[in-house]
């Protein structure tokens, strides 16, 4: 199982990269397994402030439905056009490289100290075993 050392991971499977003040939110490689075939993704809360733990869209696969939770709290800037059905709309980017191109959104933080709350790599690993 794939789980980047760069990264910081939430119990209910999402990853977070920052980037200076912004950071990169998508769900790990183990999530994408468990789900399957990922067929849309839904992301309306761009432009809006989210907190932490709560949901800023969800991952749609052929057989369920899962809601996608902030890791920490933030205004979405961007939904991943890759994966937006009215662009690229290819979600099963998620499941080719989940780390990479298929993140699903970008996030400005507005408390880089819930970072600290997070998973690292090998906590992640653990919750998965």
């Amino acid at each position: 199982m794939n789980t980047p050392e760069n990264l910081k991971y939430t119990k209910e499977h999402e990853w977070i990269r920052v980037e200076g003040n912004t950071a990169y939110v998508g769900i790990t490689d183990f999530a994408q397994g468990e789900l399957g075939e990922l067929v849309y993704v839904e992301v309306e809360t761009v432009g809006e402030t989210v907190e932490q733990d709560e949901v800023f869209g969800t991952v749609e696969a052929v057989k369920t439905t899962s809601d996608l939770f902030m890791p920490v709290s933030g205004k979405i800037v961007a939904f991943n056009p890759a994966l937006d059905e009215n662009e690229g709309d290819n979600p099963g980017l998620i499941n080719e490289d989940p780390y990479g191109e298929g993140w699903v959104i970008q996030i400005e933080m507005t408390d880089s100290s819930q970072l600290e709350s997070l998973l690292d790599a090998a906590a992640y690993q653990e919750l998965i075993a």
